[in-house]
């Protein structure tokens, strides 16, 4: 797409007041279900931008959707995927029944020659076990895009700034990962309900707020510049990656702020923030 056919393509939507952007670490799964700091957090978040905004609809970056190229879920009712094994029932059993949003989903494509459309997937867990707590009522259309797997962190980034217009269209747009995700590592104290962090997960998780406060956001796409303590809270990247799609969202000084802190059993960082 050249940038001169932009307006052409987003003056097909009705422009809004400019949309937030956030990066939540979404942790486990149970997370859904739970009552805690953390999703106590994402109510207060969920309920601040419904009475400033009126989100049309939100697109969801999820570290769970991996594929090979990028694409948009068209569907117009997504389904609940419970894309995990070995926890309650009633896990299993919950739903979030938001529409979907194939006209915007179509809309997004349109911005990049690198986005396609696709009638697979739907809701993984690092998109409805949040978007519960955020917005429980499951009335604002949601739809995914994907992680292309095979690309350079720089890549990412790039590709996020091509679709900051949809914040102007009403679009709210959600990365959900975790800047340090080493469950290996983890995986012992996730057993002992021992929920102190490894020197080393905080250490990242601190640089990559650093960088942030700094604004270099291309310092985060250059990761293992933070040596031993990046490799090991970054073992793959698809839960990092979903940080780089909302950071590349930002525009020069806009204001970026922390909505939650925590790095615990371990090696998994809970951080989540707003941009806007």
């Amino acid at each position: 797409m050249k940038l001169q056919d932009l307006p052409k393509i987003t003056g097909t939507l009705p422009a809004t007041d400019k949309m937030p952007v956030w990066f939540v670490g979404h942790g486990s799964p149970m997370n859904a279900l739970e009552d805690n700091a953390f999703t106590q957090s994402l109510r207060k978040m969920g309920a601040e931008v419904r009475e400033k905004y009126q989100p049309k609809a939100i697109l969801v970056v999820s570290a769970h959707w991996l594929t090979r190229g990028s694409f948009v879920n068209v569907l117009p009712k997504p389904e609940t995927i419970h894309d995990f094994g070995g926890f309650p029932q009633a896990l299993f059993e919950a739903q979030y029944p938001a529409p979907g949003a194939p006209d915007l989903a179509r809309e997004t494509a349109k911005l990049s020659s690198l986005i396609h459309e696709t009638e697979e997937w739907g809701l993984d867990h690092g998109a409805w076990t949040i978007l519960m707590h955020l917005f429980p009522k499951a009335d604002i259309p949601v739809f995914q895009m994907s992680i292309d797997y095979y690309q350079p962190m720089e890549y990412h980034l790039q590709l996020a700034q091509e679709l900051r217009a949809l914040r102007e269209r009403g679009v709210l747009v959600l990365g959900s990962g975790n800047i340090v995700h080493n469950l290996r590592m983890s995986m012992s104290r996730l057993q002992n309900n021992d929920t102190s962090p490894y020197d080393w997960a905080v250490e990242f998780d601190t640089w990559v707020h650093n960088q942030i406060d700094k604004r270099d956001f291309l310092s985060l796409a250059k990761y293992e510049q933070a040596g031993n303590a990046a490799r090991l809270s970054v073992p793959t990247v698809d839960h990092y990656v979903p940080l780089l799609y909302t950071l590349g969202l930002a525009s020069e000084k806009e204001e970026i702020r922390q909505t939650y802190e925590e790095v615990t059993f371990g090696g998994i960082s809970m951080r989540s923030f707003q941009v806007g």
